[in-house]
């Protein structure tokens, strides 16, 4: 009898084996795997760690804000839908070469398949999610901060700053509407109108740092190729478990698409039975990995430059706190002072800004940082790792400094508190708290990079003497063509 026996309790653990698993499959949702286009509601809910907040002392009450807010969910980009339509016809190819075979399952979804997108030419619009996912924000943030949004709107007690961007002028305007709703006299909504502002694309160096530093666009052109080939090991073998599994020939590149198809399924559609049901979770790990992997390298911690170039954005905080200080230490009334700065702008602003308060660091990565030493780059799934897109800059994703005033406190009277995704964060420059005192966040965090100048980082030393040569030349070509009399001739006319 203990044979049958010990063989029934064998089948009974195979059995709770199978069962775990399964749930663990089931559990697994790909919308919070999907790294810079995951979705809000689905990225403040992603935790890693068990941080504990700290506990902010009743006689601590903010005194100022300063938020900084990736726009929301967008429509997929110009670039994008045109990878998309190129999709469509390379799984029509794919299709056709197997269409004799009649073992090969394939996907119903996959025979005519189009882009959803497909007759739209223009791209990267903010949708009614993302307009939801600022609206509400803007609502949570008033009440989170009651005494900061108590007074009636004037723009220079709540400037509102966005890019020229439309997505990012528009989830200012998403984020105003919420903020100040019942406000006003327009509508049933009670409305008010309130003031966006924008810095020209061409001199944007607060909110498009990256779009204005040559240095910057040198160095991201120079690594791109690289990013790639650090994909590529993943992207093929993806591929050929993707062939076996489904008998079409997938290469690394139609795995990159059916990857982007993915995330644009589930974060614009909420759809993931389709291109996202073609990858395990295991695939889903790494192919996020390489997403991250780029957003660390080009946008991250891979190099100093990345975020070393948002000093003047750094800058700008620093200063708006200690004017918010003087002001109340001259006895100014709130409302004769501005209480909250509210910036708009992408994941390429909030993702350096991130790192240049040292967030996703442990201490001694937070060290290395302080050095200009270069960090190792996330370790690869099934490794944990703290650096993940998803939760650093998905849609909506922002970073909001508190500034606390404690008068009864000794050691000092001004704290600032982190809020990444509206949770308290820890703060490695501050003894892992999110509670730091503003004499230490200013020394020790925002100190080591304000020591850098942004135009000395991204001015390119040899610009004059690249535009001189091309000139020079010119000036040769013309001396061979024409005789030297001609040739003034031309420079007069010229």
């Amino acid at each position: 009898m203990a044979a049958p026996r010990r063989i029934v309790l064998l089948l009974l653990l195979l059995f709770s084996v199978v069962a775990v698993v399964s749930n663990a499959e089931e559990t697994f949702d790909v919308r919070r795997h999907l790294s810079t286009a995951t979705r809000y509601h689905i990225a403040k809910d992603i935790s890693e760690n068990s941080f504990v907040p700290s506990n902010v002392p009743d006689q601590c009450k903010p005194i100022h804000l300063n938020l900084l807010a990736r726009h929301g969910t967008r429509a997929p980009t110009k670039k994008k839908l045109k990878e998309l339509e190129a999709l469509a016809t390379r799984l029509k190819v794919l299709l056709e070469n197997v269409k004799e075979q009649k073992s090969t399952v394939v996907p119903a979804w996959l025979r005519g398949w189009k882009s959803p997108w497909t007759g739209k030419h223009k791209g990267g619009e903010l949708i009614s999610e993302g307009e939801n996912e600022l609206y509400e924000l803007g609502i949570r943030t008033r009440e989170k901060f009651p005494e900061l949004f108590s007074e009636d709107y004037h723009p220079d007690i709540y400037p509102i700053k966005a890019t020229q961007i439309s997505r990012a002028s528009a989830s200012a305007v998403a984020f105003g509407m919420g903020l100040f709703s019942n406000r006003g006299n327009l509508g049933p909504g009670r409305h008010r109108a309130f003031a966006v502002t924008s810095e020209s694309r061409a001199s944007d160096i607060m909110l498009r740092f990256h779009d204005c530093c040559q240095n910057y666009k040198a160095f991201r052109k120079s690594q791109e190729p690289s990013v790639d080939k650090l994909k590529e090991p993943v992207l093929n073998e993806i591929s050929q478990e993707l062939v076996t599994r489904w008998g079409l020939n997938f290469t690394g590149q139609d795995i990159s698409s059916l990857w982007l198809l993915c995330k644009q399924e589930a974060a614009l559609l909420n759809t993931t039975d389709q291109a996202c049901a073609l990858f395990t979770p295991s695939e889903v790990s790494l192919l996020e990995w390489t997403d991250d992997l780029e957003v660390f390298i080009l946008k991250g911690y891979g190099n100093s430059l990345n975020y070393h170039m948002g000093v003047p954005l750094l800058e700008d905080i620093i200063q708006s706190m200690e004017q918010a200080i003087k002001a109340r230490e001259d006895g100014l009334v709130p409302g004769s002072y501005e209480l909250a700065r509210l910036r708009f702008a992408h994941a390429e602003t909030l993702l350096p800004f991130s790192c240049l308060i040292g967030l996703f660091l442990d201490g001694a990565e937070f060290e290395q940082i302080l050095r200009e030493q270069p960090l190792q780059l996330p370790p690869k799934p099934p490794q944990k790792r703290i650096w993940r897109a998803s939760m650093v800059a998905p849609f909506a994703g922002n970073n909001m400094l508190v500034l606390y005033s404690c008068p009864a406190n000794k050691s000092s009277k001004y704290y600032v508190q982190v809020l990444h995704n509206e949770r308290p964060i820890s703060i490695p420059g501050c003894g892992n708290s999110d509670f730091c005192p503003l004499e230490v966040f200013k020394e020790k965090i925002a100190a080591p990079h304000l020591k850098h100048n942004y135009h000395a980082l991204c001015s390119i030393e040899s610009d004059q003497s690249e535009q001189v040569a091309p000139i020079s030349k010119f000036w040769q070509i013309l001396s061979w063509i024409f005789p030297a009399d001609a040739t003034q001739s031309q420079k007069a006319e010229l």
